[in-house]
């Protein structure tokens, strides 16, 4: 990585920190290599979970500038070099012309890499703010503007996925942003089609923690550029979500982790919807169910199992 990307140094008012000393600097570099190797894991294991990446891919990282975007960038350029299946990465950046925006960094960032990448210019900022009141949300409308230009340059770069960089964390935000204000129990898929139908999209850090995301991104010192857009709305609902996730992450150790592991056990037997379960149809068969309800017993919950580790063949050389 160049050097130049490197974060700027202290102005001079303030007091430089000391020197790291030989045992904390052996200490961070134990601490970044037990991150990596995680993050590594984790990344590997949301793209074996799913059938994210197959032989021959041509797969789209959407990199916005962002510590996730370039975290995926990075997990995807390490499994790609120690995965026995061959795939394609190509860096695509959409320029929306926000105002201040330093067009040259991802650039000589992805040059540096020796990445290939795209950079496509498209003045979606100009449509939003003409369209949005100001004080009003943004996100939606630039959202759907970014989506169409995004789908439109996969099809001509002939990617087969298109990768965006969103974690644990954010699938979570969207599962209670959904419930508290759209109704529905619904959250973000680690791997969907399109809604034009013409495209696989993934999230191979579904598996990931923003926190760890956050620390990675200091241990890589990456160039980070901020939004001007969505990224300056400090109301918005999703921002009180997350607020609200993390003061239960503090406050209750584990919580999150048991929550984000019920996205992958669900009972529809136990929920209300008639239509993914046979309500009316349903008939006592005199046969005992393990999985019946058992409507007079005391509710248990049991402490959270400890987490199984499949090998597969993302994983292999994440040493």
């Amino acid at each position: 990585m160049n050097t130049e990307f490197l974060a700027k140094p202290l102005a001079a008012s303030i007091p430089a920190s000391p020197a790291p000393t030989a045992r904390q600097a052996d200490r961070a570099r134990i601490e970044n290599n037990k991150l990596a190797k995680r993050l590594r894991r984790e990344t590997g294991q949301a793209i074996a979970d799913f059938n994210m990446i197959e032989a021959g891919d041509r797969v789209m990282v959407c990199l916005s500038g962002g510590k996730d975007s370039y975290a995926l960038l990075d997990m995807l350029l390490h499994l790609r070099e120690h995965a026995p299946v061959e795939f394609e990465i190509v860096a695509v950046n959409l320029d929306q012309k926000q105002p201040g925006f330093p067009a040259d960094v991802l650039p000589r960032y992805l040059t540096g890499l020796g990445v290939p990448f795209h950079i496509e210019n498209e003045d979606t900022y100009s449509i939003v703010k003409r369209l949005i009141p100001e004080g009003k949300t943004t996100c939606s409308l630039c959202s759907r503007l970014r989506r169409g230009v995004l789908y439109r340059v996969a099809d001509e770069l002939g990617a087969t996925k298109i990768a965006l960089g969103h974690h644990r964390d954010d699938i979570l935000q969207t599962l209670f942003l959904n419930m508290f204000f759209g109704g529905k129990l619904k959250a973000m898929p680690p791997k969907l089609v399109s809604d034009d139908g013409k495209h696989i999209v993934i999230r191979p850090l579904a598996y990931c923690r923003e926190s760890d995301l956050e620390a990675w991104a200091g241990a890589r010192a990456f160039p980070i550029i901020p939004c001007d857009l969505c990224g300056s709305q400090p109301n918005l609902q999703r921002q009180q979500v997350k607020r609200m996730l993390r003061d239960w992450d503090k406050r209750f150790p584990g919580r999150i982790e048991t929550m984000f592991r019920s996205l992958s056990n669900v009972v529809p037997s136990h929920l209300l919807d008639a239509k993914l379960y046979d309500f009316v149809a349903l008939e006592a068969s005199g046969t005992p169910d393990a999985e019946g309800d058992r409507a007079f017993d005391p509710v248990e919950f049991p402490a959270a199992a400890a987490q199984v580790q499949t090998i597969d063949f993302f994983q292999r050389g994440e040493a």
